[in-house]
């Protein structure tokens, strides 16, 4: 039976490894002419690839369920027409209540795509002959009904007076047949009996008439009648044709990638040799088992990058941010595993038993830190918006695609390793003869005696952190100020340092990029409001060293911020409510409610710490700093939950340790596990940061703020908050209820003795 399974094993990691190569050469060379490398089908967002986005506000009075129709209906709309341009990765997102954001990466015709996506939807009705009918002035509202006659679903349309009028007129003609020159939305011939509708001069009907139609509604059917979906999507698309609210232009842009010209590639490379890092760090710590590790790692990229690319997701820099993320995570999930299976080798059991123990006592743990992160992510997904909503997604897949091949991929060559004859032996799972492991850090380190000490840290950053914003504010960036724009072209190829250091005497503090391929076309932002003479002298010193005309400025105006308080407060709200959630589930798997609430207490003395950290070294504040933020919520968590488990756990185990003993040894236990997997994170982005451009730098500054304030937490702060909510009168609950439970032992076994006495 054992070489059965053994068998069957070899043969699915066969199966494994095939997929494992075979994936990642498609990766770059892709599949003949159709089918792109994953770098062609990627999707990618503004901040990566540039492009055009508009805000957009609904003017309006309606409110509460009218105002998300309208809002439903205008963003139905809009995506169609931004997908008739040819944009398939534009992104349309209702934001607050009554605006509404367009993206639209890779558009190089700002203003004509601003005026097509700005303007009024276009509803017309036609008669077969071209003639314009009526508009969508006349349509007062559409919906479906269920169709009794001919089964599935139709379509009703109601009309104002005047458009009832006009509709009369046409059906009559309609009925009477008129010459046909037009097509479906198939591309064939429309009846002669026809009333063509058209949504922005596309055909998205073509029904026949039978009668003349003198009434304020009409039906559309079919036989055979329309499924739900189809009568939904044309029933909205007529209903948007009389949109009753217009829309008004509420800031619009023109965006290169803000990571810089060229960053893209230059960020592949860097994240390749971050990932070159953590594979060879994880067979240097784990031998035989870190390259098993190594190859559930590689099939756990593939898997969370394909399926992005499979969905149409758009990878944006936070989405960067969620992938960074969730390999630490995925490392993690391995390191817990081969950490629990190494020490119960050293207890003294088999390889193969201690594989098998090994993965039942981490399993719980993997679930449970991997599961609290999903939590948060899923929360930040559905009540997030744009860049919050990039982060969440790209960490939801990866967390999942981290628990499956930790779980069955590494379990799966783990167990072959195991069972082999050659490798089935201590030193080939990084644990010596002498029965100590490979690299053997033993810890022991007072952090409930020392908690004092650790909380007078925190407060100090924090309260210094609090003075900083108070005296001095917050150092906010030009994402969350707006500014002053020019957009120059400079006749010649130039470097973005070398026009930095031509206007540093105005001291601006701009960001600059590129507007076209060829490196001659810059954007220049800066956060200060320049008046027109200002403008002026900046334009003056560039005319100087470069000798472009006064036709080569393009542009020179006031812009808006593109994080407003809708995105900010949006943020915040998805943060609390993960927070609640994570809190819940929490107590739900540990039993206890001061599990949840020292881990949340963690979540927002990391979150005050980095505003503080950015407070007192005046880091500018722009939108990477949200996806910082976000990293503080997964990662806190996650590491906080995998100490916590080994507490629940050697509570169960260790009865007669005292609270704050058994607190430090679960600490102790695991922070060989918080290192290696905070250096592995780490170890992903100092590539990034050494070799990307300066845009990008700033974006991962966030990001190490967060690992280094998440580590530092779920470590010197989390445990000993859960120490000081547990004890009483310097007993340990979990301590006083164990004793408790002696003493009802005791009483029990005393009192069976007395009755086996007298039955003697």
């Amino acid at each position: 039976m054992d070489s059965k399974r053994t068998g069957r094993r070899k043969v699915l990691a066969v199966l494994v490894i095939i997929v494992l190569i075979a994936s990642w050469v498609i990766s770059f060379t892709g599949v003949g002419d159709k089918f792109g490398n994953l770098g062609k089908q990627l999707k990618y967002g503004l901040d990566i690839n540039g492009g055009v986005y508009v805000l957009l506000e609904a003017d309006t009075k309606e409110t509460g369920t009218e105002l998300t129709a309208i809002m439903n209906q205008t963003k139905s709309v809009l995506e169609n027409r931004v997908n008739a341009m040819g944009i398939s990765e534009a992104q349309v997102s209702i934001e607050g209540t009554n605006r509404i954001r367009v993206e639209m990466p890779g558009v190089e015709d700002a203003e004509a795509a601003i005026k097509q996506i700005g303007r009024t939807a276009q509803l017309q009705f036609y008669l077969p002959d071209n003639t314009l009918a009526l508009t969508g002035e006349g349509i007062s509202d559409s919906q479906i009904a269920t169709d009794t006659e001919n089964g599935g679903y139709k379509i009703t349309i109601d009309f104002t007076n005047e458009g009832s009028n006009l509709f009369a007129e046409a059906t009559e003609k309609a009925v009477a047949g008129v010459e046909s020159t037009m097509t479906d939305e198939e591309g064939n011939p429309v009846s002669e009996n026809a009333i063509v509708i058209a949504l922005d001069d596309e055909v998205i009907s073509a029904p026949t008439v039978s009668e003349k139609i003198n009434s304020r509604s009409c039906e559309i059917t079919r036989p055979g009648g329309f499924t739900e979906t189809e009568a939904s999507q044309l029933s909205a698309l007529i209903r948007g044709g009389a949109l009753p609210a217009n829309l008004t232009e509420i800031n619009s842009s023109v965006q290169t990638a803000t990571i810089g010209a060229n960053a893209l590639q230059l960020s592949v490379k860097a994240g390749a040799i971050g990932l070159g890092l953590v594979l060879v760090l994880m067979v240097l710590a784990y031998g035989m088992l870190g390259l098993v590790a190594d190859a559930a790692l590689l099939l756990y990229v593939q898997l969370v990058l394909w399926i992005m690319a499979g969905i149409g997701s758009v990878l944006t820099l936070p989405g960067i941010a969620g992938i960074i993320l969730s390999i630490g995570m995925a490392v993690d999930s391995n390191v817990i595993i081969f950490t629990r299976i190494r020490e119960e080798i050293q207890k003294g059991k088999t390889i193969r038993v201690a594989v098998d123990t090994g993965y039942h006592a981490a399993l719980s743990t993997v679930v449970d830190s991997q599961t609290t992160t999903l939590v948060a992510a899923f929360v930040l997904y559905i009540f997030g918006t744009t860049s919050v909503k990039g982060f969440a997604l790209t960490l939801m897949i990866g967390t999942v695609m981290s628990v499956i091949t930790a779980v069955f991929i590494t379990q799966l060559f783990v167990n072959l390793l195991a069972e082999s004859k050659k490798f089935g032996h201590n030193k080939y799972f990084g644990i010596k003869e002498d029965g100590t492991p490979r690299f053997n850090w033993k810890w022991n380190v007072k952090f409930i005696e020392n908690r004092k000490k650790f909380y007078a840290i925190s407060a100090c950053v924090i309260i210094i952190g609090l003075g900083f914003s108070l005296v001095k504010g917050f150092n906010y960036g030009i994402d969350f100020t707006g500014g002053t724009m020019m957009q120059i072209e400079l006749g010649q190829e130039v470097t973005i340092d070398e026009v930095k250091e031509t206007i540093a005497e105005y001291d601006l503090d701009p960001t600059i990029v590129y507007a076209t391929d060829n490196n001659s076309q810059i954007i220049i932002r800066t956060i200060k409001d320049l008046k027109s003479d200002e403008r002026t002298a900046v334009v003056d010193t560039l005319q100087e060293k470069y000798g472009f005309d006064d036709s080569d400025v393009l542009a020179s105006e006031e812009f808006g911020p593109t994080v407003g308080k809708d995105l900010r407060s949006n943020a915040i709200k998805s943060i609390i409510i993960a927070a609640i959630c994570m809190l819940i589930y929490i107590r739900f798997r540990f039993k206890e409610w001061t599990y949840g609430l020292a881990a949340v207490a963690g979540l927002a003395h990391d979150v005050l710490v980095t505003l503080s950290i950015y407070a007192i070294f005046r880091i500018t504040i722009n939108n990477p700093f949200i996806a910082g933020i976000l990293t503080v919520v997964g990662y806190s968590i996650n590491d906080t939950i995998v100490v916590f488990d080994r507490i629940r756990e050697n509570t169960k185990f260790y009865k007669r340790k005292q609270g704050a003993q058994l607190i430090n040894d679960s600490i102790n236990q695991t922070l060989s596990r918080t290192m290696m997997t905070s250096l592995t994170t780490l170890f992903s982005m100092v590539p990034l940061f050494i070799m990307a451009s300066s845009e990008l730098r700033a974006f991962l500054i966030p990001l190490m703020i967060g690992v280094f304030v998440g580590t530092y937490s779920s470590v010197f702060l989390c445990s000993p908050l859960f120490y000081e909510l547990t004890k009483k009168n310097g007993i340990s609950k979990y301590e006083e209820n164990r004793q408790k439970a002696e003493r009802a032992r005791n009483r029990s076994s005393k009192k069976r003795r007395e009755d086996e006495g007298i039955r003697l």
